[in-house]
Protein backbone atom coordinates (compact mmCIF):
# COMPACT_ATOMS: atom_id res chain seq x y z
CA UNK A 1 0.00 0.00 0.00
CA UNK A 2 1.43 3.24 -0.82
CA UNK A 3 1.73 5.31 2.15
CA UNK A 4 2.50 9.34 2.07
CA UNK A 5 5.81 8.50 3.82
CA UNK A 6 6.63 6.47 0.88
CA UNK A 7 5.67 8.80 -1.45
CA UNK A 8 7.65 11.48 0.00
CA UNK A 9 10.60 9.31 -0.24
CA UNK A 10 9.93 8.48 -3.93
CA UNK A 11 9.89 12.03 -4.71
CA UNK A 12 12.94 12.35 -2.88
CA UNK A 13 14.68 10.64 -4.55
CA UNK A 14 13.76 11.44 -7.79
CA UNK A 15 16.83 14.30 -7.93
CA UNK A 16 19.36 11.69 -6.47
CA UNK A 17 18.31 9.41 -9.41
CA UNK A 18 18.32 12.05 -12.53
CA UNK A 19 21.58 13.48 -10.96
CA UNK A 20 23.40 9.98 -10.42
CA UNK A 21 22.43 9.36 -14.31
CA UNK A 22 23.70 12.70 -15.39
CA UNK A 23 26.66 12.39 -13.23
CA UNK A 24 27.12 8.90 -15.58
CA UNK A 25 26.55 10.37 -18.67
CA UNK A 26 28.92 13.10 -17.61
CA UNK A 27 32.33 10.83 -16.74
CA UNK A 28 31.36 8.63 -19.62
CA UNK A 29 33.31 6.52 -21.07
CA UNK A 30 34.57 5.37 -17.32
CA UNK A 31 35.15 1.45 -19.27
CA UNK A 32 35.96 0.23 -22.33
CA UNK A 33 33.38 0.35 -25.16
CA UNK A 34 31.79 -3.33 -27.13
CA UNK A 35 32.05 -1.97 -30.74
CA UNK A 36 29.82 -5.03 -32.63
CA UNK A 37 30.83 -5.35 -36.31
CA UNK A 38 27.76 -7.15 -37.87
CA UNK A 39 29.43 -8.44 -41.08
CA UNK A 40 32.49 -10.48 -41.37
CA UNK A 41 36.10 -9.40 -40.63
CA UNK A 42 37.28 -7.77 -44.67
CA UNK A 43 33.63 -6.49 -45.14
CA UNK A 44 32.84 -2.91 -45.68
CA UNK A 45 31.52 -2.12 -42.46
CA UNK A 46 34.48 -3.47 -40.89
CA UNK A 47 37.41 -2.74 -42.58
CA UNK A 48 36.21 1.17 -42.33
CA UNK A 49 34.98 0.71 -38.52
CA UNK A 50 38.59 -0.75 -37.56
CA UNK A 51 40.59 2.15 -39.13
CA UNK A 52 38.30 4.89 -37.64
CA UNK A 53 37.51 3.31 -34.32
CA UNK A 54 41.00 2.76 -33.66
CA UNK A 55 41.82 6.83 -33.70
CA UNK A 56 38.42 6.99 -31.83
CA UNK A 57 40.15 4.97 -28.83
CA UNK A 58 42.81 6.96 -28.53
CA UNK A 59 40.65 10.30 -28.37
CA UNK A 60 37.98 9.28 -25.90
CA UNK A 61 41.25 8.01 -23.64
CA UNK A 62 39.16 4.55 -23.39
CA UNK A 63 39.59 1.43 -25.37
CA UNK A 64 37.01 0.55 -28.14
CA UNK A 65 37.15 -2.92 -28.37
CA UNK A 66 35.46 -4.81 -31.59
CA UNK A 67 33.27 -7.50 -31.57
CA UNK A 68 32.53 -8.85 -35.12
CA UNK A 69 28.89 -10.59 -34.77
CA UNK A 70 28.15 -11.74 -38.45
CA UNK A 71 25.27 -13.72 -39.59
CA UNK A 72 21.99 -13.20 -41.47
CA UNK A 73 23.30 -10.60 -43.33
CA UNK A 74 23.62 -8.10 -40.61
CA UNK A 75 20.74 -8.82 -38.49
CA UNK A 76 22.39 -10.94 -35.47
CA UNK A 77 24.83 -7.76 -34.57
CA UNK A 78 22.08 -5.05 -34.97
CA UNK A 79 19.67 -7.05 -32.71
CA UNK A 80 22.30 -7.39 -29.94
CA UNK A 81 22.57 -3.60 -30.04
CA UNK A 82 18.74 -2.50 -30.48
CA UNK A 83 18.09 -4.45 -26.90
CA UNK A 84 21.59 -3.45 -24.92
CA UNK A 85 21.40 -1.05 -22.30
CA UNK A 86 21.15 2.77 -24.02
CA UNK A 87 24.58 3.95 -22.33
CA UNK A 88 27.12 4.09 -25.01
CA UNK A 89 29.18 0.60 -23.41
CA UNK A 90 27.60 -1.35 -26.70
CA UNK A 91 27.21 0.18 -30.22
CA UNK A 92 27.62 -0.54 -33.71
CA UNK A 93 29.12 0.13 -36.87
CA UNK A 94 26.48 0.83 -38.90
CA UNK A 95 26.26 1.24 -42.81
CA UNK A 96 23.63 1.44 -45.93
CA UNK A 97 22.68 -2.43 -44.79
CA UNK A 98 20.63 -1.24 -41.98
CA UNK A 99 18.48 -0.23 -45.23
CA UNK A 100 19.06 -2.76 -47.02
CA UNK A 101 18.12 -5.79 -44.38
CA UNK A 102 14.56 -3.85 -43.86
CA UNK A 103 14.07 -4.89 -48.05
CA UNK A 104 15.29 -7.96 -47.56
CA UNK A 105 14.12 -9.41 -44.42
CA UNK A 106 10.48 -9.16 -44.06
CA UNK A 107 10.18 -9.53 -39.95
CA UNK A 108 13.17 -8.47 -38.08
CA UNK A 109 13.75 -8.66 -34.57
CA UNK A 110 14.03 -4.94 -34.38
CA UNK A 111 13.31 -1.65 -36.10
CA UNK A 112 16.13 -0.11 -37.91
CA UNK A 113 13.93 3.45 -37.66
CA UNK A 114 13.30 3.16 -33.83
CA UNK A 115 15.49 0.95 -32.16
CA UNK A 116 19.11 2.86 -32.96
CA UNK A 117 20.27 6.55 -32.49
CA UNK A 118 22.94 7.27 -35.54
CA UNK A 119 26.26 9.01 -33.51
CA UNK A 120 28.46 9.86 -36.48
CA UNK A 121 29.58 9.31 -40.38
CA UNK A 122 32.36 7.72 -40.51
CA UNK A 123 32.54 8.32 -44.62
CA UNK A 124 31.31 6.88 -48.04
CA UNK A 125 32.56 4.83 -51.23
CA UNK A 126 31.24 3.61 -54.33
CA UNK A 127 30.67 0.22 -55.18
CA UNK A 128 32.88 -1.15 -57.96
CA UNK A 129 31.48 -3.71 -60.28
CA UNK A 130 34.09 -6.71 -60.53
CA UNK A 131 34.15 -10.08 -62.99
CA UNK A 132 36.15 -12.97 -62.62
CA UNK A 133 39.22 -12.52 -64.57
CA UNK A 134 38.34 -15.83 -66.03
CA UNK A 135 34.90 -15.23 -67.69
CA UNK A 136 36.37 -12.65 -70.04
CA UNK A 137 34.30 -9.60 -69.50
CA UNK A 138 36.47 -6.24 -69.60
CA UNK A 139 33.90 -3.61 -69.78
CA UNK A 140 30.20 -3.39 -68.83
CA UNK A 141 29.05 -3.60 -72.01
CA UNK A 142 30.69 -7.13 -72.64
CA UNK A 143 28.21 -8.03 -69.15
CA UNK A 144 24.97 -6.49 -70.53
CA UNK A 145 25.58 -8.40 -73.83
CA UNK A 146 26.52 -11.91 -72.07
CA UNK A 147 23.34 -11.90 -69.62
CA UNK A 148 20.95 -10.59 -72.98
CA UNK A 149 22.36 -13.67 -74.61
CA UNK A 150 22.17 -15.97 -71.95
CA UNK A 151 19.32 -14.87 -69.84
CA UNK A 152 19.38 -16.32 -66.51
CA UNK A 153 22.45 -17.73 -67.04
CA UNK A 154 25.17 -15.72 -65.12
CA UNK A 155 25.70 -16.02 -61.69
CA UNK A 156 26.19 -13.28 -59.44
CA UNK A 157 27.49 -12.62 -55.47
CA UNK A 158 24.85 -11.68 -52.89
CA UNK A 159 27.08 -11.49 -49.97
CA UNK A 160 29.67 -12.84 -47.49
CA UNK A 161 31.90 -14.74 -49.65
CA UNK A 162 31.15 -13.40 -52.61
CA UNK A 163 34.17 -12.04 -53.63
CA UNK A 164 36.13 -15.35 -52.67
CA UNK A 165 33.42 -16.89 -54.95
CA UNK A 166 34.33 -14.35 -57.88
CA UNK A 167 38.17 -14.88 -57.71
CA UNK A 168 37.92 -18.44 -57.95
CA UNK A 169 36.05 -18.64 -60.87
CA UNK A 170 32.55 -19.86 -59.29
CA UNK A 171 30.62 -16.76 -59.67
CA UNK A 172 30.49 -14.48 -62.61
CA UNK A 173 30.34 -10.91 -61.21
CA UNK A 174 29.36 -8.83 -58.12
CA UNK A 175 28.63 -5.12 -57.12
CA UNK A 176 31.00 -4.92 -53.79
CA UNK A 177 31.57 -1.99 -51.80
CA UNK A 178 35.34 -0.64 -52.56
CA UNK A 179 36.60 -0.77 -48.89
CA UNK A 180 35.87 -4.55 -49.10
CA UNK A 181 37.63 -4.91 -52.47
CA UNK A 182 40.44 -2.72 -52.08
CA UNK A 183 43.09 -5.24 -51.14
CA UNK A 184 41.92 -8.09 -53.45
CA UNK A 185 41.89 -5.37 -57.04
CA UNK A 186 45.75 -6.25 -57.73
CA UNK A 187 45.10 -10.08 -57.50
CA UNK A 188 45.09 -10.40 -61.28
CA UNK A 189 41.60 -12.20 -60.22
CA UNK A 190 39.43 -10.03 -61.15
CA UNK A 191 38.49 -7.60 -63.69
CA UNK A 192 37.01 -4.25 -62.81
CA UNK A 193 34.24 -3.53 -64.86
CA UNK A 194 32.88 0.07 -63.45
CA UNK A 195 33.19 2.69 -60.22
CA UNK A 196 29.39 3.27 -58.87
CA UNK A 197 29.85 6.66 -59.20
CA UNK A 198 29.29 9.87 -61.82
CA UNK A 199 32.34 10.04 -62.21
CA UNK A 200 36.05 7.97 -62.08
CA UNK A 201 37.62 7.69 -58.57
CA UNK A 202 40.96 9.10 -57.34
CA UNK A 203 41.96 5.40 -56.49
CA UNK A 204 40.97 3.96 -59.79
CA UNK A 205 41.64 6.30 -62.35
CA UNK A 206 41.32 4.02 -64.68
CA UNK A 207 38.39 2.44 -63.76
CA UNK A 208 35.20 4.20 -66.04
CA UNK A 209 32.42 5.35 -63.88
CA UNK A 210 28.83 3.40 -64.21
CA UNK A 211 27.67 6.46 -65.68
CA UNK A 212 30.52 6.78 -68.60
CA UNK A 213 29.07 2.88 -68.85
CA UNK A 214 25.63 4.78 -69.93
CA UNK A 215 24.00 4.00 -66.41
CA UNK A 216 24.15 7.14 -64.87
CA UNK A 217 20.83 6.13 -62.65
CA UNK A 218 22.78 3.12 -61.19
CA UNK A 219 25.14 5.45 -59.03
CA UNK A 220 25.41 4.48 -55.78
CA UNK A 221 27.32 5.23 -52.31
CA UNK A 222 28.21 2.57 -49.99
CA UNK A 223 27.98 4.19 -46.27
CA UNK A 224 29.57 3.58 -42.84
CA UNK A 225 28.80 5.08 -39.97
CA UNK A 226 28.65 4.41 -35.84
CA UNK A 227 25.36 4.05 -33.84
CA UNK A 228 23.97 3.11 -30.73
CA UNK A 229 21.28 1.98 -29.15
CA UNK A 230 17.80 4.17 -29.26
CA UNK A 231 17.44 6.47 -25.98
CA UNK A 232 21.21 6.34 -25.79
CA UNK A 233 21.81 9.83 -24.12
CA UNK A 234 22.55 12.80 -25.70
CA UNK A 235 25.61 13.65 -24.06
CA UNK A 236 27.05 10.52 -24.64
CA UNK A 237 26.27 10.69 -28.25
CA UNK A 238 27.76 13.93 -28.32
CA UNK A 239 31.22 13.05 -26.81
CA UNK A 240 31.16 9.62 -29.47
CA UNK A 241 30.38 11.84 -32.22
CA UNK A 242 32.77 14.55 -31.70
CA UNK A 243 35.83 12.12 -30.99
CA UNK A 244 35.01 10.53 -33.77
CA UNK A 245 35.05 14.06 -35.99
CA UNK A 246 38.20 15.00 -34.70
CA UNK A 247 39.58 11.44 -35.67
CA UNK A 248 38.50 11.84 -39.14
CA UNK A 249 40.26 15.39 -39.79
CA UNK A 250 43.44 13.60 -39.16
CA UNK A 251 45.83 13.58 -42.11
CA UNK A 252 47.03 10.09 -41.17
CA UNK A 253 42.92 9.00 -40.67
CA UNK A 254 42.09 10.69 -44.41
CA UNK A 255 45.34 8.90 -45.68
CA UNK A 256 43.89 5.40 -44.74
CA UNK A 257 40.62 5.86 -45.59
CA UNK A 258 41.65 6.99 -48.51
CA UNK A 259 43.75 3.57 -49.38
CA UNK A 260 40.31 1.93 -49.21
CA UNK A 261 38.42 4.43 -51.32
CA UNK A 262 36.04 5.67 -48.55
CA UNK A 263 35.66 9.65 -48.87
CA UNK A 264 35.31 11.32 -44.89
CA UNK A 265 31.63 12.49 -44.37
CA UNK A 266 31.68 15.31 -41.82
CA UNK A 267 28.20 15.47 -39.83
CA UNK A 268 26.47 16.88 -37.41
CA UNK A 269 24.37 14.53 -35.09
CA UNK A 270 20.68 15.98 -35.79
CA UNK A 271 22.36 15.92 -40.09
CA UNK A 272 23.33 12.66 -39.41
CA UNK A 273 20.18 10.55 -38.14
CA UNK A 274 18.44 12.10 -41.01
CA UNK A 275 20.69 11.22 -43.74
CA UNK A 276 20.12 7.89 -42.13
CA UNK A 277 16.72 8.29 -42.42
CA UNK A 278 16.39 9.64 -45.47
CA UNK A 279 18.77 6.41 -47.08
CA UNK A 280 16.36 4.13 -45.46
CA UNK A 281 13.67 6.15 -46.96
CA UNK A 282 15.30 5.67 -50.72
CA UNK A 283 16.37 2.02 -50.37
CA UNK A 284 12.84 0.59 -49.24
CA UNK A 285 11.89 3.20 -52.45
CA UNK A 286 13.96 1.60 -54.54
CA UNK A 287 13.57 -1.68 -53.90
CA UNK A 288 9.39 -1.30 -54.46
CA UNK A 289 10.32 -0.01 -57.81
CA UNK A 290 12.76 -2.64 -58.73
CA UNK A 291 10.21 -5.23 -57.11
CA UNK A 292 12.75 -6.66 -55.44
CA UNK A 293 11.20 -9.42 -52.65
CA UNK A 294 12.04 -10.06 -49.27
CA UNK A 295 14.41 -13.28 -49.12
CA UNK A 296 12.75 -14.32 -45.74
Amino acid sequence: MLTRRVLCLAAAGTPLLAATAAFSADDYPSRPIRVISPFPAGSASDTTGRVVVDQVSQIIGQPMVIETKPGAGGVVGFADVAKADPDGYMVVTSSTSLGTGAVLHSHLPYDPNKDFAPVAMFGVSPNVLVASSQSGFKMVADLVAAAKANPGKLTFAFRDQGLTEVMAGRIDYYFIPLAAAASALNSGKLNILAVSSLKRIALLPDVPSIAEAGYPKAEFNFWVGLSAPAKTPRLVIDKLHDATEKALQDSAMKEKLAKLGVEPRLMSVDDFQKFVKDDMVATVQLAKDANIQPVD
